[in-house]
């Protein structure tokens, strides 16, 4: 899925698909006199006709040897592939000299910011110049402001990343130079929506099989854990999450066992299921469900304490095909219990869930069914209900 094509929203702020127009207002300003004149007739100029000689001029001044003439151009690059494509097709040709700008450590802060903007407006939505930035040479300027004190460049960094990571073609590349790990690292320590935007780029990557493996390996459960605690759960953010560590679940059981040691992770995971967008639902479920079913005896009860009960019995009538489907699984394994029940009677719940299952796929969905979910709603809520006054009564203890 190219993440840079789509505008989902986010708790804490606007995630990077939408990095062309989110950093619009915090825009860098610099330049002398003689160049606030000058981008004022270009822009002009380009604005009014799209004229070939304007950009040409434009095109001149990226390539120049004047560092502020640089400097304007990529600014003005920026805002004019903010939202056409047909100049993200004639700044084709910036790619190289704005790459050239990142290369240019010396450089002040603001030129680095100027250029890295322009190379992420050109590559939204824009296959050829996402692979392009890659074969200049971007990565490796650009993982070294993913390290940088800087927390703006450490945001448009990973904003960069979540963007060429979209591409197909790019997606071995970027694994392969190590960018994983300072991924990683950005979700630990970074900034909010550093953190967003590098938990979404680690997503793309992981569709890689060979990705995925270095994934696992720098242990990120944990981070992405903290991240998707502290995020709105209806998030893209928090979708991304879920869709990591179900991916980090099939066959890792370090992983899933971090899941459920971890203060508050099933419950976390519980909530997107609950709250999240149907997508998100969907990767919440199906992390229960691969839980469950890599050992139903040690997994069940961690799930089933959490209250999981009613987001699963929604799911099972509102939610998309495949969660549909693997809620119902899911629901066939913390039905069945080897233990005594004492807050609910056993032929309850069983007698309700297996009929509701019965009738799910049935004509009669609008009927019958969502009666008994009417009711095992009811009885999961007040277990729900009185497992969290439990907890809450364990929490203010001295």
């Amino acid at each position: 899925m190219d993440l840079a094509s789509t505008v989902p929203s986010s708790s804490s702020s606007s995630s990077v698909s939408s990095i062309d127009t989110s950093h619009d207002c915090d825009s860098p300003r610099g330049g002398d006199a003689d160049h606030e004149l000058l981008h004022a007739s270009v822009s002009v100029s380009v604005s009014s006709s799209s004229s070939s000689a304007s950009i040409q001029r434009i095109l001149g001044l990226i390539r120049s040897e004047d560092p502020d003439s640089r400097l304007f151009a990529a600014r003005e690059i920026r805002r004019l592939t903010k939202t056409s494509h047909r100049c993200r097709r004639h700044f084709s040709q910036a790619v190289e000299p704005l790459v050239s700008m990142l290369r240019l450590l010396d450089s002040p802060e603001s030129h680095h910011e100027a250029a890295l903007l322009a190379l992420l407006n050109l590559a939204v939505k824009y296959e050829k110049n996402k692979v392009s930035i890659v074969e200049a040479g971007a990565l490796e300027p650009i993982m070294n402001f993913l390290q940088s004190n800087s927390p703006t460049l450490q945001e448009y960094a990973s904003a960069s990343l979540l963007t060429l990571s979209a591409s197909a073609n790019n997606k071995p590349i970027i694994g392969a130079n190590g960018v994983i790990p300072l991924l990683v690292k950005v979700i630990k320590h970074g900034s909010p929506q550093a953190k967003a935007d590098a938990v979404m780029a680690l997503s793309n990557l992981s569709t890689l099989s060979t990705n995925l493996t270095t994934i696992i390996a720098t242990k990120p459960l944990s981070p992405i854990l903290n991240l998707l605690k502290s995020s709105k759960k209806s998030s893209k953010t928090s979708e991304k999450c879920c869709s990591l560590i179900e991916s980090l679940m099939v066959s890792n059981e370090k992983a899933r066992t971090g899941l459920v040691s971890d203060e508050g992770g099933v419950l976390a995971v519980v909530e997107v299921l609950e709250n999240g967008s149907l997508q998100a639902k969907e990767h919440a479920v199906g992390v229960l469900l691969t839980l469950c079913q890599s050992d139903r005896s040690k997994y069940r009860e961690p799930i089933l304490k959490e209250g999981v009960i009613p987001g699963l019995l929604e799911l099972t009538v509102q939610g998309t095909s495949k969660s549909r489907t693997k809620a119902q699984r899911l629901l066939c394994l913390l039905r069945d219990s080897d233990s005594p029940r004492s807050e609910v009677q056993p032929d309850t719940i069983e007698n309700i869930v297996s009929s509701l299952i019965s009738h799910i796929d049935g004509d009669d969905q609008s009927g019958k069914a969502k009666k008994m979910l009417a009711e095992m709603v009811q009885v999961s809520m007040e277990k729900s209900l009185r497992h969290l006054q439990e907890r809450a009564s364990t929490l203010v203890r001295p």
